[in-house]
């Protein structure tokens, strides 16, 4: 593989790891929080939910600056939000400010999950494109790892641990804004907007020098034929139906696993299923390796499996372990580390199949014209989702009518959902430029 265009990619999964870590250092200081500002179930999850709100908005309109003024440029907002966030979190006075700054984290969060992969699928050559849209997702849950670990480290440093546990993210936030400085703007972005071909020429013959001559043969080939512009009415319209359909389940199917409950409440699953509070978070460090472990097999697996295979492999994991957990739950068969390695193997099986494949697959169905719309309208549904699981979780979790053997249940059935979608509806889209793509999913 390329070198350069490994590390351009790396660089801007960077936007994944802040991702990760602004995702899952909460869990590490949720329950302080609940306890310093006195909060109900019912507004304690709407706090935590307060980020994911903003990811909601960063989703949806992330890829309208994307579009006006380049890839590259957004990204340096995104890191510049992130850093604010991170220290404003952890200097939060009170539950007001507190949830303001979640909240402009989370626009980080949305805005990343649109422009990041879409930057990378843009600049990849077919051959390798699964593999480095895919490093969002490992810098996912690196960040994921990262902020389970720091917030172990940091779990003994009193009532104040939750401020140093939210305020570490300050220091990837810098440093992804200073190695931004050393990547191209994205090179389609350039032709589609810019007409600037001999810098997109220049950028994709270090990027992909193979296919260099097919991508601005296939956008000029576009622009001759005088395609509609690119606004919001032109994408809703029934030509782009089918990958929207698409880009919906895929997001929706993502949260319906649980992967956010799971993450976010890592400690209190694991508390609920009898470990100690020092053990949970240790546990939860566990699910950060096993993630970390399985998005590497998922890394080496998507371009030679494929996206629909991984999807299946994954799904049947899911409903196996999700299946279990809710078993458990409910025959209350929590002894040792029953609940802890069911959780484990839900999370390897989230990592080799949606969580390897979701970012990849919505940066490929789109044109190149609609691309952005198409990354926020998946990237908006995936946040909406977890905004809504993330805010209920705590309330079905204590509620004695519910609990958590029928939440995991729910969880399972949704999963079983997923497995037809991906069985009769999936398409692959392995190995295909994206021009090839476009002519295959646009009916």
């Amino acid at each position: 593989m390329n070198k350069k265009v490994l590390i351009w990619s790396i660089v801007v999964a960077l936007g994944g790891l802040l991702f990760g870590m602004d995702v899952a250092v909460i869990s590490g200081a949720e329950q302080q929080i609940q306890q310093l500002w006195k909060l109900t179930d019912a507004v304690h999850g709407q706090v935590l939910a307060s980020a994911l709100y903003g990811t909601i908005i960063g989703a949806l309109f992330g890829g309208l600056p994307a579009e006006k003024f380049g890839r590259r440029k957004v990204l340096y907002w995104i890191g510049a939000t992130f850093l604010i966030s991170s220290i404003g979190s952890a200097m939060a006075p009170s539950v007001v400010p507190f949830i303001i700054f979640r909240f402009l984290g989370g626009l980080g969060v949305g805005a990343s999950s649109v422009v990041a992969p879409m930057f990378i699928s843009e600049i990849a050559p077919a051959k390798n494109r699964g593999k480095l849209v895919a490093t969002f997702q490992f810098n996912i849950v690196f960040g994921i790892l990262l902020a389970y670990l720091s917030n172990y480290l940091l779990a003994t440093m009193g009532e104040n641990s939750w401020r140093w546990m939210l305020g570490v993210l300050a220091i990837p936030a810098s440093l992804f804004v200073i190695f931004l400085y050393f990547i191209p703007e994205s090179p389609r972005w350039l032709m589609v907007h810019k007409k600037d071909y001999q810098t997109a020429r220049d950028i994709l013959s270090i990027s992909d020098p193979e296919g260099v001559d097919e991508a601005i043969e296939a956008i000029k080939e576009d622009i001759s034929l005088e395609r509609e512009k690119a606004s919001l009415k032109v994408f809703l319209s029934k030509k782009y139906l089918s990958p929207i359909i698409m880009a919906i389940l895929i997001a929706m199917f993502n949260q319906l696993s649980g992967i956010n409950a799971i993450i976010y409440f890592a400690p209190r699953v694991f508390e609920m299923a009898g470990l100690g509070q020092s053990s949970a978070f240790l546990q939860s460090a566990g699910v950060g390796v096993i993630n970390l472990i399985a998005t590497m097999a998922g890394l080496y697996l998507i371009d030679h499996l494929g996206r629909k295979r991984l999807m299946l492999i994954g799904s049947i994991g899911y409903i196996i372990s999700l299946g279990a957990i809710a078993a458990a739950f409910h025959y209350n068969y929590l002894g040792g580390m029953v609940v802890p390695c069911l959780v484990f193997l839900f999370i390897a099986s989230h990592a080799i199949g949606q969580g390897s494949v979701i970012w990849v697959f919505i940066s490929e169905i789109f044109p190149n014209e609609v691309r952005s719309y198409g990354q926020s309208i998946g990237s908006a549904t995936h946040w909406i989702m977890a905004a809504v699981i993330t805010g209920v979780f705590p309330i079905f979790a204590n509620a004695p009518s519910v609990g958590p053997a029928k939440i995991f249940l729910f969880f399972m059935a949704m999963m079983v959902v997923q497995l037809c979608w991906v069985l009769f509806r999936m398409p692959e889209t392995k190995g295909q430029s994206l021009e090839k793509i476009q002519k295959t999913v646009i009916h």
